[in-house]
């Protein structure tokens, strides 16, 4: 019985000598072993043994990429006005032994090194330029940030500004300026629309009368054309039928009435072949009254006869 109670006590603790000496170390993970007190080596992804009592873990390391944010802090800029600016960080353990043997604290370091580098370069900028230079203090603390944590087995990867923070009165300053600039834009804006409004309303004015203009022209140029076209059929006309000083002297006659027509007619033009048409028509009548004039001789002379 004592055998089997010995036995038994030999199997558990060589159970839990195995278990305490097995260790599994997940991915992207890292242990940091020390064996009597001193660093001994660092555990990588996968099984390990290590010698229980001898040998004991100092540290689990997480290896991914951490993100901190640190809250405001104020800053005093070039032109001595204090706003706050809080930070992003990203970093990344890339010494497990480094990162657990030179640096009690790495986030508080991280943060206090942020703050002070940060500080640094808000103060070589004005205002204007902390806040439209983010790009460039972000690389420039970054820059400082990583050599400085570089010995600490840490690469910092990235840092941004989360958020600027100007005193209230230079708040209610800008939100002025920009307010005062959105309506300067606005009345450009405006101005420039009436403006080309304008020129459209004077250039449509101007299209308009010329083609009132060229409409007007070319209805004279035809108006002319009909008349002179319809003046030269009148001409071939009278030219082909050849009328003599009677006919001219009856047309002479039917035109003196319509000259006459209006209030407005004052003078009369007489055309200088008047009494020449005239002439004509007496000798037309004289023409005319011949054939009664024998008729008349021989009736006088038949009664005288009588």
């Amino acid at each position: 019985m004592a055998g089997l109670i010995a036995t038994a006590v030999v199997v558990l603790v060589l159970v839990v000598f195995l278990a305490r000496a097995v260790r599994v170390v997940p991915q992207a993970r890292a242990i940091v072993v020390e064996r009597l007190g001193r660093y001994h080596r660092t555990l990588t992804p996968g099984l390990a043994i290590v010698i229980p009592v001898v040998d004991r873990i100092r540290e689990r390391v997480d290896l991914r990429e951490q993100v901190v944010t640190f809250p405001p802090r104020p800053v005093i800029t070039e032109d001595n006005l204090v706003v706050g600016i809080d930070t992003v960080i990203y970093f990344q353990v890339t010494d497990p032994r480094a990162s657990t043997y030179e640096i009690a604290d790495v986030i508080s370091a991280i943060e206090q090194l942020t703050v002070t580098t940060l500080r640094n370069v808000i103060g070589s900028l004005n205002l204007e330029q902390t806040l439209t230079s983010r790009d460039e203090i972000n690389t420039r603390l970054r820059g400082v940030l990583d050599e400085a944590t570089g010995k600490w087995g840490i690469r910092v990867n990235r840092v941004e500004l989360k958020a600027i923070e100007p005193p209230p009165s230079i708040q209610d300053s800008m939100e002025k300026q920009m307010r005062a600039e959105r309506d300067r834009r606005a009345a450009i804006l405006s101005a420039e629309g009436v403006k080309q409004s304008e020129i459209l309303r004077a250039e449509g004015a101007k299209q308009a009368a010329i083609l009132r203009a060229e409409g007007e022209r070319e209805a004279k140029i035809l108006s002319a054309q009909g008349e002179a076209e319809a003046i030269a059929t009148v001409f071939r006309a009278i030219h082909d039928g050849n009328p003599d000083q009677k006919l001219l002297a009856y047309q002479y006659l039917q035109i003196l009435p319509r000259i006459a027509e209006g209030d407005a007619n004052k003078v009369w033009i007489v055309p200088s072949d008047l009494t020449r048409a005239f002439g004509g028509l007496a000798a037309f009548g004289g023409l005319a009254d011949r054939p009664d004039r024998p008729e008349r001789a021989n009736g006088g002379d038949g009664g005288d006869a009588r």
